[in-house]
């Protein structure tokens, strides 16, 4: 009879360097980029007639309109993308690097939303305050750039914090428990 060991493979998992998640980021921008220019495209060449009045009357309107055409199918982008078989968008998957749990596993769903919710509150509180600006408003104008001048603060906290920690996390990564490895 003979004795079988089995050997649990180990998977190291090595942190993504910066600047590889840079280039994949510029990858996925241009993603982001195509399909706004599509979507601005459309909408200003086919229907004009029925999506203006959506961005000229109400700040409210006008965010909620540009949420469901912009915010909401580049979430989906990341989310899906992220929680999928790749681990990664487009532009991860280019550089060879993954989104994993602390374990090294695939995210679910709920991890996958975490995170990229997390990443774009920034950009959704900016198109917030812009509209504010844009259109009629009770918000003050002083009140606006103070919440325009946090949302720069966020920003570049959320640039910043991959710089302070060995593993390269951002604060999205932090909250979601996420890593991006390579």
């Amino acid at each position: 009879m003979q004795l079988v060991l089995l050997q649990r493979k180990h998977i190291t998992m090595s942190t993504a360097p910066l600047k590889t998640r840079i280039y994949a980021f510029l990858l996925d921008y241009l993603v982001i980029v195509i399909y706004g220019l599509f979507v601005v495209g459309t909408t200003s060449l086919v229907f004009r007639p029925f999506i203006t009045p959506l961005f000229s009357n109400s700040p409210v309107t006008a965010e909620m309109t540009g949420f469901l055409m912009m915010t909401l199918p580049v979430s989906l982008y990341f989310i899906i993308c992220e929680r999928s078989r790749w681990q990664g968008t487009w532009g991860k998957k280019k550089m060879a690097i993954r989104v994993v749990d602390r374990t090294g596993k695939r995210i679910g769903l709920g991890r996958s939303t975490v995170r990229t919710s997390i990443k774009l509150l920034p950009w959704e509180v900016a198109h917030f305050g812009i509209w504010r600006l844009m259109l009629p408003t009770d918000f003050t104008e002083n009140a606006i750039i103070v919440i325009l001048t946090a949302v720069n603060l966020l920003a570049l906290t959320y640039l910043l914090s991959p710089l302070t920690n060995k593993k390269r996390k951002t604060i999205y990564d932090w909250i979601a428990g996420t890593e991006v490895v390579g």
